[in-house]
């Protein structure tokens, strides 16, 4: 059995996730295709994900590809998630993870909507409740707000109460016309770093009849091979966590694909695909000429490249409990040639500043400074707030003020 180090895996990330900079990708398209999927939980992530991807990007060329081409879109799927993804992975999304997710939300609203006493038959209510949303939406081809669904369809726009602090709002509805592909989240009508999306009928954003969803199995395997380039070796675990598949589900895929299991520092077994367990140093045919320089790069909360796998250590040794919230949202995050050092924050002025968690060679350190200066001239003086904030992040911001942060 091969044996990939973490060594090897640090090189692997860098050039395969387009970070270091003689591997950049050339578009937004591309970046998205070099990470399989972009996460967009919160809508900033995408545009500073292709950033530090992609030399010289502007926010136009992401809302083109988001919103013009319609070559990238929104899609949530595995673990009840919202990511971005390049068009052709979407039928292979909506045959799995997505539909996954859909038949388990389903089970759910069905039984808040007959505890609020809405409906002795849940499902049945629901599944109308989507029919008159679609039917409000079918004669308008640039979609509708939430706010004008609401205001179109009183009567499916109810409020009750589901738990302690949690209302029910229609929004839940138009979240599961997503997830089964009925509906996407179309054009933003606000800020980039905000969603306020347009809900548009799929077939009316594609502009043709939407392809079909492929079947299971043949979904979950495509998703894996893709999940594999960019992130193999990863193990099994690293798999059912990313995918919030079952062991079987991955097993299944893996066996499909013919992956080659290869043997991990610290003594586990990951999987990489046919013919990809060659060195990866940045030297043989494929992967570039040339050792891989040294690299240094600023991602954004929840970026792909940090929420990859499951299991961390071997990126970012003992710093986890820093940089993850307590739900294992990861925030910010400063890498040294695929390793995490710190976090970066933003001050009030909108200025960078990134914040190590381990000594570093004075050259390294002003590199990243050099990075976080860049960004803060391509932000030019936007603020990007988030409701992720690691606790890294927290202890940046008071020390940079003074004080206590509030969360």
């Amino acid at each position: 059995m091969r044996h990939i180090p973490d060594a090897e895996r640090r090189a692997r990330l860098g050039r395969r996730h387009a970070l270091a900079p003689s591997a950049r990708a050339a578009d937004p398209e591309a970046a998205t295709r070099a990470m399989t999927v972009l996460h967009s939980t919160e809508p900033a992530t995408v545009f500073l994900s292709c950033w530090a991807r992609v030399d010289g990007m502007t926010v136009a060329d992401v809302d083109r590809a988001l919103y013009d081409d319609r070559t990238l879109v929104k899609q949530l799927a595995m673990r009840r998630t919202l990511f971005v993804l390049p068009r052709d992975l979407l039928p292979a999304v909506w045959g799995s993870a997505s539909a996954r997710v859909a038949e388990a939300e389903l089970k759910r609203m069905a039984k808040d909507v007959e505890k609020a006493g809405l409906a002795a038959d849940g499902t049945r209510w629901v599944l109308d409740a989507r029919d008159a949303i679609l039917a409000g939406l079918g004669a308008r081809a640039d979609g509708m707000t939430a706010v004008e669904v609401r205001e179109l369809l009183p009567q499916v726009a109810v409020k009750f109460d589901v738990t302690a602090g949690s209302v029910w709002n229609h929004g839940r509805l138009l979240t599961h016309l997503g997830l089964t592909a009925e509906l996407v989240r179309g054009t933003n009508t606000q800020h980039w770093r905000l969603s306020r999306p347009r809900w548009t009928l799929m077939p009316d954003w594609l502009g043709e009849t939407p392809p079909p969803a492929l079947p299971v199995e043949e979904g979950y395997a495509e998703i894996v091979r893709r999940w594999l380039h960019t992130f193999g070796p990863g193990t099994e675990a690293d798999l059912v966590w990313w995918l919030g598949a079952t062991k079987k589900a991955v097993r299944d895929a893996l066996a499909t694909l013919d992956a080659v299991a290869v043997s991990l520092d610290g003594g586990g077994t990951g999987y990489v695909l046919p013919g990809d367990d060659g060195t990866d140093d940045g030297t043989d045919e494929g992967e570039g000429e040339g050792p891989l320089e040294p690299w240094v790069a600023l991602l954004p909360v929840l970026d792909p490249t940090v929420m990859g796998w499951k299991e961390r250590a071997w990126y970012l040794g003992a710093h986890g409990p820093d940089l993850f919230d307590r739900n294992g949202n990861a925030g910010t995050t400063a890498w040294v040639d695929g390793r995490v050092v710190g976090c970066w924050v933003q001050d009030e002025a909108g200025v960078v500043s990134v914040h190590l968690l381990e000594k570093l060679p004075a050259a390294t350190r002003a590199a990243l400074d050099a990075e976080a200066a860049r960004l803060t001239d391509w932000l030019d003086g936007t603020r990007v707030g988030t409701v992720y904030p690691s606790p890294a992040m927290r202890a940046a911001r008071d020390q940079a003020t003074g004080g206590s942060s509030a969360r």
